[in-house]
């Protein structure tokens, strides 16, 4: 095996013009953990966070962007069950933007019957990030109004169809007509213009939400409490119109609403591996049934990841934006 690998490094805080190729020895993993040949690595928002500064890796993590791939396990360190030659997809604690990287081995899921390497290597950040907060921290169940902001994007479209297939009604804001179109070709029930129109009346038309999993934040903040019916569930997954609101709570004690959230990347290795398990548990037999799929927009070589970013950036994607290492 190469002692060297080909990496993207941030060179300083900025622009997606800071991503920059580079060298680096190839990481060793240690005990609990696999090293995995890289075929494919998502490209998702915290990424371009941690580019512009915003956004520290864990002390114990690589400063390499990348929080998910799929390639071959190609080594494995104490105490791990899985061998070399294993194809999986993988939650990562950083490092994805190279052509080796290290993680937990208990943060690995196979590759879903059916998919290719690129279409796994969509899944980890999306699934565990929806799944744990839709579902277990938002509570949500069949017969229920979800409401989904950012639904084209690569949260939104995996969110709109886990919603759909465990029996929910879901709403979801997007930007354009385009856009909204293709939220309603993956099951959403009607999908809400923001430019044009106000989610708020319109979710109230459906008669209000149960949940709502928002990532916009800022002023959407009001306006989601707004629309929740009583008991409903506020869950926050990213602030991408600021972490601060101006919020009258008399509505939240009245409406009897939960307001919660998280983040994935600095919780334990421990808990991300339970929710690896019940990903691996809910989540795939429903790939493997084609009941979901993960939506892909364009793909770029892994030296180009500054052109990722930029198309991530533009919001003009739909689906998940992808970084080719070695294909497959």
């Amino acid at each position: 095996m190469a002692k060297k690998m080909q990496v993207v490094e941030i060179a300083q805080p900025g622009g997606p013009e800071v991503l920059i190729p580079a060298e680096r020895e190839v990481p060793e993993p240690g005990a609990g953990e696999v090293l995995i040949r890289v075929a494919w690595a998502g490209v998702n928002r915290p990424d371009a966070l941690q580019r512009a500064g915003a956004y520290n890796p864990p002390p114990d993590a690589s400063d390499l962007p990348g929080l998910e791939c799929a390639g071959e396990i190609v080594a494995v360190g104490e105490g791990v069950s899985r061998q070399a030659g294993e194809q999986v997809c993988a939650l990562l604690p950083g490092g994805g933007y190279a052509q080796y990287v290290v993680t937990p081995a208990a943060h690995c899921l196979p590759i879903p019957r059916g998919l290719s390497l690129r279409e796994a290597a969509a899944l980890p950040e999306t699934t565990f990030t929806v799944w744990s907060n839709l579902f277990q921290r938002g509570g949500l169940k069949a017969g229920e109004t979800v409401l989904v902001h950012g639904g084209s994007s690569g949260i939104g479209t995996t969110a709109i169809q886990l919603a759909r297939a465990q029996g929910a009604r879901v709403l979801t804001t997007a930007g354009s007509p385009e856009k909204c179109r293709a939220c309603e070709e993956l099951g959403a029930e009607r999908a809400i213009n923001y430019r044009d129109e106000d989610f708020v009346d319109v979710v109230k038309e459906f008669g209000g939400a149960d949940v709502i999993l928002d990532m916009v934040g800022g002023d959407y903040i009001p306006r989601n409490v707004k629309s929740l019916k009583p008991d409903g569930r506020l869950v926050m997954i990213a602030f991408l119109g600021g972490p601060k609101a101006e919020l009258n709570f008399a509505q939240v004690m009245v409406k009897r609403l939960m307001l919660t959230g998280s983040t994935l990347r600095p919780q334990s290795h421990n808990a991300k591996a339970a929710i690896a398990r019940v990903v691996h548990d809910e989540v795939w037999p429903l790939l493997e049934a084609g009941t979901f799929r993960p939506v892909m927009d364009q793909s770029f070589p892994l030296h180009e990841a500054a052109k990722a970013h930029a198309r991530m950036e533009s919001s003009g994607h739909i689906g998940k934006i992808m970084l080719e290492v070695a294909g497959g």
